[in-house]
Parts: C-alpha cells; structure tokens; sequence
C-alpha cells in the first residue's frame, strides 16, 4: 500500500518509528518529512501527506505531532481526505469501519511506539464496510465537494 506519511518536531520521532515499521512490512512510503527533529510548522507537512491522499496518490496518510489534533484539523480540511486522531486501536479499527477514514493521527506527546503500531496496524488492515455507512461518508464528500471515493469493503 502507498502511504505518505509526515510530521513536525513534536511528532518526529513516532513517525521515523512507524516509518521503519511500515517499510519492514512492505509497504511504499512517501515521507513528505521533516528530516529532522527541529522546530517546524505542523501545517506544510500535513497539507503534503493529506493533498496525497485527496489526489490518489496515496492510498492512506500517518501524521504525528505533539497531540495528533493540529495536523488531523489540517489533513481534514483537504478535499477527500477524512482523519482521525486515534488514541487506540479501537477508536482507529470504528474509523475506518464507519467513517472510511483515510489518514490516521498521532500524538507524539502521549503514545509509546508500541502503541502507535497498535493503532497503525489496526488502522491499516481494517476495512470499510459500506452499507449505511457509504452514504453517510457521500454526505461528508459532498461537504467538501469531493467525488465520493470510498473504499470497498473487503
């Protein structure tokens, strides 16, 4: 699967972390950086790794900063793109079930790698699964203008 995959300061280690991770597992990553640990703006690296997925050029984003909220507040304002903040496995395996969520954040501040990968892995194995659920994310779509581009159940 293509992920783009991006963060600031606060939220660059997790993501060199799940970068390794990911990579291992082999998957294709864009990393649309930072390429270091000093001190950026949240807002450049999510608006790269959402526009991604908006455009279909990724299937799915991971974003960290210090709480997971700024870059989820900025990947959500892309057209097509729907991200959640997810604080476990749980809340990111419901997001993606009913909400065809697209772009998973995390807070660099509160999650151990360990746990990121919990979320991550649940995140990224979990399915849509259509049904009443299709048309409520064609009503998100239509917020946003996007052309509705859920995923398949499956």
């Amino acid at each position: 699967m293509v992920i783009a995959i991006g963060s600031d300061h606060a939220g660059f280690h997790l993501k060199e972390h799940v970068k390794r991770v990911l990579a291992s597992e082999g998957h294709e990553l864009i990393d649309v950086g930072p390429e270091s640990p000093e001190s950026v703006d949240y807002p450049t690296y999510a608006e790269q790794a959402a526009r991604l997925v908006g455009s279909g050029e990724a299937a799915r984003a991971v974003l960290a900063c210090g709480s997971g909220v700024g870059v989820a507040i900025v990947a959500n304002k892309v057209s097509g793109v729907r991200a959640v903040n997810a604080h476990d496995p749980g809340e990111a395996e419901m997001a993606r079930r009913h909400n065809d969520a697209n772009t998973v954040t995390l807070s660099g501040a509160r999650l151990a790698p360990v746990e990121a990968d919990a979320i991550v892995e649940r995140f990224l194995v979990t399915a849509f699964e259509g049904g009443r659920h299709a048309r409520r994310v064609s009503q998100i779509s239509e917020l946003d203008g996007s052309a509705v581009q859920a995923s398949v159940p499956g």
